[in-house]
């Protein structure tokens, strides 16, 4: 069937692809241009005045004026800004605030300037037309789709509305797209998660669905229950659904669960984006990473993560970085953050043009004994362990285990397995062995027998569910730590009877 929307969607596609390479192409210069625009356009801020961005010519000049800050350090700006005060970090008064939960500092309000707001639309709209210039495949467009996040409903602080970023940009979807959208802004509406997936799939299952959208672990929640309610898998209640979409945590562990459950395999598309900025997508299907976002009004600095918590560490520009470095992601931007540290670290698998991959979070590792393991490398080792496998995991978390009843302490494994091993004593090895082939200093405290080699306890059917309601934390934008330093986690999955 001829459809219109998607016959344009393709020169238009072609264009956008055209003017994305010609700045992915020149990267440095693309990164000096933002740089002295945002500083210029923030000079007369408070912000700026208290840092002599008058004086501010080069990077080296920006370094010596402006540590790197995380929210705790910006929040005295920040609480003038929520206050009604203008000029603070950035020109006037933000459009909105993006109120995200910190775990260590509460409700945190991240402005979005009318210079930044446009960004985080055209980045996703963006990711969508370079799939259509590189495949062709323009079909879904003219199809159902369904975007899986938080309310659209927004308060209001000072005359300023705030909100989930996800609900933020839900008022902002093209006109073009307003018909093909679901769910109906009324279940939008809906805040408890449970409610509002039962409505969602009541409203969905006579669709025409061709892109599904999600954190995969929500999207996971939406797919078990139209499985529940027909019988049947994804893929044959949804024949036309080709293209799944979706960020913030790595997809590769859902990977062999989501496609037992559609049935098939979909193209994917992976996004990078936070309330301070949309930082990269996947550019093309082959190619492992997402393109650094280095034109949308964010300069970015990187902080090599094992010199992180150093006294001086040494600041880098996009020209500095290497291949295969965890780095901590600095950014500054035209909402008015400076030098502010988004707490995820980064490694780059291409340098031409620059693509990333989302190592973990700065906060989340193990070091009990000085292994410093991170977020990518547990991923990595669980994947390879399942690979040609028919094991499917659920969800899982790691913790510490440093006073064992018996014997030596040790990683903890908590896993959710939709299918289990038939040896757990075998999958095991095949986790702890890649684990320490990644991370030596993980090698060396077990060959030391400072460690010994990781266990895996099970969780009951839906506990992490059960656990990210029990701390209100169920659905939307929120996702499970991969590993912590401490035991929180395991402590609640112990006293709520969640473990198998």
């Amino acid at each position: 069937m001829f459809s219109l929307k998607s016959a344009l969607a393709k020169p238009f596609a072609k264009h956008v692809s055209k003017s994305i390479k010609k700045w992915a192409n020149n990267p440095v210069e693309t990164q000096e241009k933002v740089f002295h625009e945002i500083i210029g356009k923030a000079t007369s801020t408070q912000f700026g005045k208290d840092h002599d961005f008058i004086g501010i010519h080069s990077h080296a000049d920006f370094v010596k004026r402006v540590p790197v800050r995380d929210y705790e350090d910006l929040k005295p700006y920040i609480e003038r800004v929520v206050a009604g005060e203008t000029d603070i970090l950035w020109l006037g008064k933000p459009l909105y605030f993006a109120k995200t939960s910190g775990t260590t500092s509460g409700a945190k309000y991240i402005p979005i300037t009318k210079e930044s707001m446009p960004t985080h639309v055209e980045a996703a709209r963006n990711a969508i037309l370079m799939y259509i210039a590189e495949t062709g495949n323009s079909k879904f467009v003219a199809g159902k789709m369904i975007f899986l996040q938080g309310s659209p409903i927004l308060e209001k602080k000072n005359g300023i509305q705030l909100g989930r970023l996800s609900g933020i940009v839900a008022h902002y979807v093209p006109k073009y797209l307003q018909k093909n959208r679901m769910p109906s802004w009324e279940t939008n509406c809906i805040e408890d998660w449970e409610t509002k997936v039962n409505a969602i799939v009541e409203e969905t299952l006579s669709e025409n669905m061709t892109v599904i959208s999600g954190i995969p672990s929500w999207v996971q929640m939406y797919f078990e229950k139209i499985q529940e309610k027909t019988g049947k898998k994804v893929g044959d209640v949804f024949k036309n659904f080709n293209l799944f979409i979706f960020g913030g945590v790595n997809y590769e562990p859902y990977r062999a669960k989501f496609e037992s459950l559609i049935g098939r395999k979909v193209d994917s598309i992976e996004l990078f984006p936070a309330s301070e900025g949309f930082f990269a997508f996947q550019d093309k299907q082959d190619a492992k990473g997402m393109l650094l976002q280095l034109n949308s009004g964010i300069f970015y600095e990187f902080i090599k993560a094992d010199e992180f918590f150093t006294e001086n560490p040494k600041r880098l520009t996009i020209k500095d970085v290497e291949l295969g470095v965890n780095y901590v992601l600095i950014v500054s931007t035209n909402a008015g953050l400076w030098a502010y540290n988004v707490g995820d670290t980064v490694e780059f698998t291409s340098l031409k043009p620059y693509r990333v991959i989302v190592s973990g979070r700065i906060k989340h590792f193990i070091s009990a004994f000085g292994e410093h393991v991170i977020g990518k490398e547990v991923e990595q080792a669980l994947q390879e362990a399942v690979k040609n496998s028919k094991v499917q995991v659920t969800e899982f978390t790691v913790a510490p285990q440093i006073n064992p009843e018996k014997g030596l302490p040790y990683h903890e494994w908590f896993i959710e397995f939709e299918s289990e091993p038939s040896d757990f004593e075998a999958f095991s090895k095949k986790i702890d062995a890649s684990l320490q082939k990644q991370n030596s200093y993980y090698f060396d405290l077990i060959n030391g027998k400072v460690l010994q080699p990781l266990k895996i306890t099970q969780i009951k059917k839906n506990g992490f569910q059960e656990y990210m309601k029990s701390i209100g934390k169920l659905g939307g934008q929120n996702k499970i730590a991969r590993l912590s330093n401490d035991r929180n986690i395991a402590n609640v999955f112990e006293a709520q009877n969640l473990i198998k």
